[in-house]
């Protein structure tokens, strides 16, 4: 826009006026007049949405919906600004390889348990799958968030040269012993049967005279029917009932303290999670903490409908058990706890503060909670 030079009116009376008329003319002749431009506002760079390739552990089934409702909750909370494409299973590298492919880039992030990279520390396997301190899941996730655990993880990814961010979402329900071709009464029923479990449990088990193979989820079914493994657990019932475990068992043991808490982590490449803006890093770690309220409401109900399922559609037999086989366990998992904890200092820092935590919190709620299954029997029977 050009600014336009006023005219401007002399009053024209004498020489010297004269004069100065012409001077002023000569002026104008040999100078023209300034213009001057208003700026143009500066562009606004529109942000392009930042693509993240996220791979699960799981092939379908209920794990997979977990994985997709965290990544829905991102979408949601982030709008157009982020995008994850969530894979299935060995889509681009194996199970065994995600964290790996995680660190180097290969992947930007990955939706698994810890327990599935306890292979290259057995640490690994104290953040979620490890000793029960009678904690839950829930208390296991709170020490993680203010009694220290996730300094103590991180630590461990310092100390293993990882470039990773986690976070830990999704407490669940303690998982069962699983299933055998007999029901299980007496601890020494289980001496030598050959087991499918992962992460410390199979120390454990291995330590209660188990042979323990490990296998992923899919596998389990088509090993125990070709005779490969006697007896299983994955996680839960839905997820066995999507397996066919019911086609190859039907004595099903609820309650262990094999797997007695567990949860998902979600790791990003560090480098990809640092270079974004500070509110989208943000949104996935809170869409973390918001899916695991969404899980426990979602796949407790799921769990118990399956269950029923089990037992009146596929003939199933549910047995609670027995208390002298998880004692058996407990007196497993100190042994192995005691062994570990020897060998390696900071497996003994993190078993230290996970007792310290749970010590303090189970003393409130034992002493506050009721007991509810008084109140189921009461009016369930």
């Amino acid at each position: 826009m050009t600014n336009t030079t006023d005219r401007r009116k002399f009053l024209v009376g004498g020489a010297i006026a004269g004069v100065a008329v012409g001077a002023i003319g000569a002026s104008l002749l040999r100078s023209p007049p300034k213009t001057e431009q208003t700026p143009a506002a500066p562009a606004i760079a529109k942000s392009k949405a930042i693509t993240l390739k996220m791979q699960s552990g799981w092939g379908g089934g209920i794990f997979q919906e977990n994985a997709q409702s965290y990544v829905d909750r991102v979408h949601a909370m982030a709008g157009s600004a982020i995008k994850i494409d969530l894979l299935t299973v060995n889509s681009v590298v194996k199970t065994s390889q995600m964290q790996d492919a995680v660190h180097r880039g290969v992947i930007d992030a990955a939706h698994y348990v810890p327990a599935y990279w306890y292979s290259k520390s057995k640490i690994a396997s104290l953040f979620g799958t490890g000793p029960c301190f009678g904690w839950s899941s829930q208390e296991v996730l709170g020490w993680c968030h203010y009694g220290g655990g996730m300094e103590l993880f991180n630590e461990l990814i310092g100390k293993l040269g990882l470039n990773l961010v986690s976070f830990f979402n999704s407490p669940m329900p303690a998982q069962p012993l699983g299933w055998f071709k007999e029901e299980i009464t007496v601890a020494s029923q289980m001496d030598v049967l050959k087991y499918r479990t992962v992460g410390l449990a199979a120390d454990v088990l291995l330590e209660m005279g188990m042979s323990v193979v490990q296998l992923p989820g899919g596998e389990i079914q088509p090993a125990m029917k070709s005779g490969l493994i006697d007896a299983a657990e994955f996680n839960n019932p839905t997820s066995d009932k999507d397996f066919g475990m019911q086609d190859v068992s039907k004595d099903y043991h609820l309650g262990s303290f094999h797997q007695s808490q567990e949860f998902f982590e979600v790791t990003f490449n560090k480098d990809k999670f640092d270079a974004m803006p500070a509110e989208l890093r943000a949104i996935l770690k809170y869409a973390s903490e918001a899916e695991s309220s969404n899980f426990y409401w979602h796949n407790t109900k799921r769990y118990s409908e399956d269950l029923v399922s089990l037992q009146q559609d596929s003939g199933v037999r549910v047995h609670r058990t027995p208390d002298s086989v998880m004692a058996a366990q407990l007196e497993a998992w100190d042994i192995v706890v005691d062994r570990l904890s020897a060998e390696d200092e900071f497996f003994a820092r993190v078993i230290a503060s996970q007792k310290a935590y749970a010590k303090d919190v189970m003393n409130y709620l034992n002493l506050n909670q009721p007991d509810y299954k008084l109140a189921y029997n009461h009016h369930f029977g």
